[in-house]
């Protein structure tokens, strides 16, 4: 790739196809745009095609995985033929997602320049979600890639300020920034009348491999419904029940996203307190907030940043003050008005696309302009 007069060009390196998996739709995919406008030609370059995204967090489909995979290591061998030809290789999560590190080190080879984004803190345990549902990622799955991808990088943008401190520690140039998980307030667009004329509905959106996040509020739920009448609406791609529970269960569509969200009272943000939590990027919380949702969180991570208790959301740990949290905001329709207005608020200023856009914009040109460059 040759770039023309006064652009720079870019091969993207990524996991999943475009405008699909929410680790890209609402970080970095989203500016695209802004980063043509500022000069850069792009070329996108995903190791998942659209065939093996549909099946790949499906239960069964061997075959067409195994296909999908292979597929995509193909084209991984084909993009290393061209990596050296661009101006900086943008490397989200990994080259490739099985065995040894082997194209991260050829890409790093190859490449002019290296920006390596990062979610969560994989290097505490390593794509933990997905391996304790595939125990075949356990295995072929280690942590040679992440850290030679920190460690080597021209510069690493990360998910939370406590994976930053980390990647600082490991980064050879010590270039890395924290950029928050952003949303476009345009579209996603309060519609909330606050009231308790209708059923109240909670409600949590994700998909398979956070699934186990959602189940740690399943004895809240059970609880709740034998004190209150709510509804619970969850947005995904898996199937679920619960036993006692009003439940209403989603497929997730980008056509549907927006009305689907519109439709919950009060966000629910459960995660687990542990180190890996640390890496978390409060997306959730943050897509919630732009709807003008009060957010019922678990205090851990990075989540204490985004939300403050009793301003914009509600902040918990055990299970009874999940329980009292939620019991508030079902009776108190004045107080999910009050919460839901300043998140809003609060999404527009420190997490829209507009706020955060150019905190991409200052990485790659710090990286293009680097005297090792």
């Amino acid at each position: 790739m040759i770039a023309a007069a006064g652009r720079k060009t870019m091969l993207v390196l990524c996991p999943y196809p475009f405008g699909v998996a929410a680790g890209q739709r609402l970080k970095f995919e989203q500016y695209y745009d802004d980063w043509r406008r500022d000069g850069w030609r792009i070329e996108i370059a995903p190791f998942m095609d659209a065939d093996l995204w549909l099946v790949a967090y499906e239960r069964g489909h061997f075959l067409k995985k195994a296909a999908g995979t292979a597929r995509g290591y193909a084209r991984r061998f084909r993009d290393m033929l061209r990596v050296g030809r661009y101006d900086l290789v943008y490397c989200f999560m990994y080259v490739t997602p099985l065995g040894s590190s082997f194209f991260e080190r050829l890409t790093r080879r190859l490449a002019k320049r290296l920006v390596y984004d990062i979610e969560d803190n994989v290097l505490t345990t390593l794509n933990r979600t997905a391996a304790d549902h595939n125990p075949v990622l356990r295995i072929t799955r280690g942590l040679g890639k992440t850290r030679f991808l920190i460690r080597t990088a021209d510069h690493v943008i990360t998910s939370s300020p406590f994976l930053n401190d980390t990647c600082i520690a490991i980064n050879e140039r010590k270039a890395c920034t924290y950029i928050s998980s952003s949303v476009d307030v345009g579209r996603f667009v309060p519609a909330n009348d606050y009231c308790n004329e209708n059923i109240v509905v909670l409600g949590w959106t994700g998909t398979f491999s956070t699934r186990i996040y959602l189940d740690l509020l399943r004895p809240v739920f059970q609880r709740l419904a034998g004190r209150r009448k709510f509804r619970l609406r969850i947005i995904g791609n898996f199937d679920y029940d619960l036993p006692g529970v009003d439940l209403e269960v989603l497929r997730w569509t980008v056509e549907r996203e927006v009305n689907d969200l519109q439709g919950i009272d009060i966000g629910v943000y459960p995660l687990p307190v542990d180190e890996w939590v640390t890496g978390k990027s409060g997306l959730k919380a943050i897509q919630y907030m732009a709807f003008g949702l009060p957010c019922v969180a678990t205090a851990v991570g990075t989540t204490p940043m985004i939300i403050r208790d009793g301003e914009n959301g509600l902040l918990v740990r055990t299970e009874d003050e999940w329980l009292a949290a939620l019991e508030r905001l079902i009776d108190d329709p004045a107080l999910r008005r009050r919460l839901g207005e300043q998140a809003r608020a609060d999404a527009v200023a420190r997490y829209s696309t507009k706020a955060v856009a150019a905190n991409y914009r200052a990485v790659l040109r710090s990286v293009m302009e680097c005297d090792k460059c």
